[in-house]
């Protein structure tokens, strides 16, 4: 996962599909304004608690944002990026399962093939409860997130699935109740995002005291 070389910047595409940068004006009290956006796709993240096991599933990946935000200020300065400095593996990031809303699909049918694809469990979307949504990125994207939560068991794993798909490189993590209440005191190494330490500590508000 952390074998990263070859690292360099280049100019965004105008036919990306992932993302368009643009800048919105707008008068505010009479006064004119402008603000730079990215339109981004809108995602579901997915809260995992396997009962069999008594963990929360979450995933590990190398995120290129968290890298370049590492090395921003040198590499803007020489054009180049020290690995032996800024080694990959401080960018791999501890998360919940999740993914971008791309398809023309009910959110609890994405939030069912991201558990597919990423962990390895499958489930009917019955079992798939909506916890809430919210905006991600408000100063940036401003995107919708539809948090979700699902119990799972070993036996819903599916034989040879979860880890990615395609050229994604993901690891799945089992993480006891115990190191998920350090977590939330302490914060964690991993480089992780808000979502993941809310979504932990919904979990342990709200569905840890009745299991």
């Amino acid at each position: 996962m952390d074998s990263v070389e070859n690292i360099r910047v280049g100019t965004l595409p105008p036919d990306s599909p992932y993302m368009k940068p643009f800048r919105l004006y707008y008068v505010q009290n009479g006064k004119e304004k402008n603000w730079d956006l990215i339109r981004a796709h809108d995602s579901v993240a997915i809260i995992v608690f396997n009962k069999t096991r008594n963990v929360l599933i979450a995933v590990k990946q190398f995120r290129p944002a968290v890298y370049y935000g590492l090395v921003a200020e040198e590499y803007e300065k020489t054009g180049k990026v020290d690995l032996q400095k800024f080694p990959p593996k401080d960018a791999i990031t501890m998360e919940l399962c999740a993914g971008i809303i791309d398809k023309d699909l009910p959110t609890n049918e994405i939030a069912r093939e991201e558990l597919i694809e990423e962990c390895g469990y499958d489930v009917p979307v019955e079992r798939i409860e909506e916890v809430m949504q919210f905006r991600s990125g408000v100063g940036t994207t401003g995107s919708l997130q539809t948090l979700y939560y699902c119990e799972v068991t070993d036996s819903d794993k599916v034989e040879g699935s979860g880890g990615g798909i395609g050229d994604e490189i993901i690891e799945v993590v089992d993480i006891p109740l115990d190191e998920a209440r350090e977590i939330i005191k302490q914060g964690t190494k991993h480089t992780s995002p808000p979502g993941f330490l809310f979504g932990i500590l919904w979990f342990l508000t709200n569905k840890a005291s009745k299991l």
